[in-house]
């Protein structure tokens, strides 16, 4: 079984069925990794937290440069996540969809007239990276530099979890940890209303954040705000484009698309594995794990288990319930899930309204992102005619 041939990334839900049948849990071998593909199991592998921990950052970054709020367990991520939270709030995010709003529209503005647009490199790039770069503060200028630093940061994920990191991804990661360094140390000697100031300043039982952990945090959003809600927001398009009976759905009746958002998310997951190590000889699916094993859950099979959801195969954009694990579950459902659907309801509303028709420009094969553990397109052509 490989995970990595261009069929499988083109669609892994054949080969996940089958070992959902034959082999809920396995150990990859050239991964060195044990593979969760069962609803159920996948979810204890996410809640059991005692069990399957958390703290893998030894296989990424370096412990000693702060800890990652997705590389802990308890009692450390009680700490980290009650300080994130209060800088990185739900309500402050709800105050910024009107400036969502304004950037989606600054973007289509570009493109309306042309009849043609790569939903990618348009709207669905762009978007998140000046998003998180307004919220952090940094200065307008330095937006390609995140979208670099995003990129880098996802690639260097992917590269560890294969086994072989390119010297330019590690000089990328020194080099947004400087930046986010200075930036904070600007903060701290004058504060703004942005995110940094929040984040340097928040505290919970007077206990801050490290320098080291901010970064960690920091580097966190680039990779889950960026390149997370950019998969989402073109897995959102192409899924509509290939179920036009859905997308007539959701123009005869947009209050469905906060439902048709949590649909893609489960029918395409953006995010197809996340990692753990047993913390403890255990079984699982009938295996047989050791303490120290590292453990695959792959969500993006668990979201297509018949066990849990009717006809899964089916994209249906009034699914209820709708219990997919695309954020995660227990303590590490995702922090940033909030602008993640915020900035996905905005963009298909602006889409929708903007746009009468929508249709892929080519028929050239999907091009995907690279990797095993996002599930994107790195291009989608296509034509459009105005409202």
């Amino acid at each position: 079984m490989s995970l990595f041939t261009p069929e499988m990334r083109l669609n892994p839900h054949p080969l996940y069925a089958q070992m959902r049948r034959h082999q809920p849990v396995v150990y990859l071998e050239p991964l060195g990794t044990w593979a969760v593909f069962g609803y159920d199991e996948v979810r204890t592998v996410f809640s059991d937290y005692t069990r399957f921990s958390s703290q893998i950052s030894h296989l990424f970054t370096d412990p000693e440069k702060g800890t990652s709020l997705v590389f802990s367990d308890p009692p450390k991520h009680t700490m980290l996540r009650a300080i994130v939270g209060k800088a990185f709030t739900a309500a402050a995010i709800a105050k910024m969809e009107p400036r969502i709003t304004a950037l989606t529209h600054e973007l289509l503005d570009k493109v309306a007239a042309t009849g043609c647009m790569d939903v990618v490199a348009d709207l669905s790039t762009p978007l998140p990276v000046i998003v998180i770069a307004e919220m952090l503060g940094a200065p307008t200028q330095d937006r390609e530099k995140f979208k670099y630093w995003s990129n880098a940061e996802a690639d260097l994920f992917n590269a560890v979890v294969t086994g072989n990191v390119p010297d330019h991804l590690v000089q990328a990661d020194l080099e947004l940890e400087a930046y986010i360094k200075n930036l904070a140390e600007e903060r701290r000697v004058a504060p703004r209303e942005d995110l940094i100031s929040a984040l340097v300043a928040a505290e919970v039982e007077d206990q801050k954040l490290s320098e080291g952990d901010l970064i960690q945090f920091v580097k966190l959003l680039l990779v889950a705000g960026n390149e997370t809600t950019t998969t989402l927001i073109g897995n959102a398009v192409l899924t509509l484009l290939e179920h036009p009976d859905q997308l007539a759905l959701l123009r005869a009746n947009p209050s469905l698309i906060p439902s048709a958002i949590e649909e893609v998310l489960r029918f395409r997951s953006p995010v197809q594995a996340q990692f753990r190590i047993a913390t403890q000889d255990l079984v699982l699916g009938g295996q047989t794990i050791k303490a120290g094993d590292k453990v695959g859950a792959f969500l993006g099979s668990a979201n297509r288990d018949a066990a849990k959801f009717a006809n899964p195969d089916t994209f249906d954009i009034t699914r209820d319930p709708n219990h997919h694990l695309s954020f995660g579950h227990g303590i590490h459902f995702c922090l940033g899930a909030p602008l993640a659907r915020l900035e996905t309801r905005v963009a298909l509303t602006a889409l929708l309204e903007r746009f009468a028709t929508w249709e892929r420009a080519d028929n050239e094969p999907l091009q995907m992102v690279p990797g095993l553990v996002m599930w994107g397109l790195s291009t989608l052509p296509l034509r459009v005619t105005t409202a």
